[in-house]
C-alpha cells in the first residue's frame, strides 16, 4: 500500500467528488425558474435560479444583495455580491445550496453527499440518502429520496429524471420549496462566473485582524 501525503491525498478526493458530477454535467439541460415557498395553501415566491451544464445559479429574497453559485465540476458553493465586489465559499450560509444541485437520477445521493460536504464536515457513517418511491410534481413524475443527516439538514428531494434536478424539497419542519414556471432555455455562461475584479473575502482573516486590535476583548479564563 502506498501511503499518500496530505496534499496527493485531498487531490485524490477532489478528483473522486468532481467526477461524481461528471456524468450529470455532459448532459444536463439549461433552464431558469422559480423557488416557491409553500406555506399552507399560499404560494410566496422567494427566489429563483438557473442551471446549465452541472452549475447552478440561486437567487433568493433572504439575500438580495448577492447569488449563490454551485459548481458541480470543481466543486464549489460560492456567494456573490456583485455591488460590493466580493465573493465568499457559501458553507453553512443557507442550506438551500446543499438541496438545490444537479443530480444523476439513477443515483442522486452522491451529489447530495458531496454538497453537504461543502457546507460542513460529512460523517459517512452517518449520513443516509435512499429512495422511497414516485410521485407526480407540476405534472411530471419524480423518483422520492429522504436524506437524514447528523448535522441536521435533512430534507426530501423529489427528483425530476429527464432534467435530472430536484422540482421540489420538504425539509424536517415542514417547509416545502418547489420549482416552479421552468423555462427551458440557453443561459448565459457569465451568469454563472464570478464577476472580474472580485475580491474574496475570508471571515477568518476578518477575525484575525480584529483580535489584533484594540476593540478585541479576550474570553475569561476558564476556570
Amino acid at each position: 500500500m502506498i501511503a499518500l501525503g496530505t496534499k496527493s491525498l485531498r487531490a485524490t478526493l477532489l478528483a473522486l467528488v468532481a467526477s461524481a458530477f461528471a456524468d450529470v454535467s455532459a448532459a444536463a439541460q439549461q433552464f431558469s425558474a422559480d423557488l416557491v415557498a409553500m406555506r399552507g395553501e399560499k404560494a410566496v415566491r422567494v427566489g429563483g435560479l438557473r442551471v446549465s451544464e452541472g452549475k447552478v445559479r440561486i437567487e433568493t429574497t433572504g439575500f438580495a444583495d448577492g447569488f449563490f453559485l454551485v459548481d458541480g465540476t470543481k466543486p464549489a458553493a460560492t456567494f456573490v455580491r456583485p455591488r460590493a465586489k466580493v465573493f465568499m465559499e457559501a458553507r453553512q450560509s443557507t442550506p438551500i445550496t446543499q438541496m438545490f444541485v444537479p443530480v444523476d437520477p439513477d443515483e442522486p445521493c452522491r451529489q447530495w453527499q458531496v454538497a453537504a460536504s461543502l457546507a460542513a464536515p460529512v460523517d459517512p457513517d452517518k449520513w443516509r440518502c435512499e429512495r422511497d418511491g414516485e410521485d407526480t410534481i407540476g405534472g411530471r413524475k419524480a423518483d422520492i429520496y429522504r436524506i437524514a443527516a447528523a448535522s441536521g439538514t435533512s430534507f426530501v428531494g423529489w427528483v425530476d429524471r429527464e432534467r435530472k434536478f430536484p422540482l421540489q424539497i420538504r425539509t424536517t419542519d415542514g417547509a416545502v420549496i418547489v420549482v416552479e414556471n421552468i423555462r427551458d432555455e440557453p443561459q448565459p455562461p457569465q451568469a454563472f462566473e464570478i464577476p472580474p475584479g472580485s475580491r474574496k473575502f475570508d471571515p477568518r482573516a476578518l477575525i484575525d485582524r480584529i483580535r489584533q486590535s484594540d476593540v478585541w476583548v479576550a474570553p475569561p479564563a476558564s476556570e
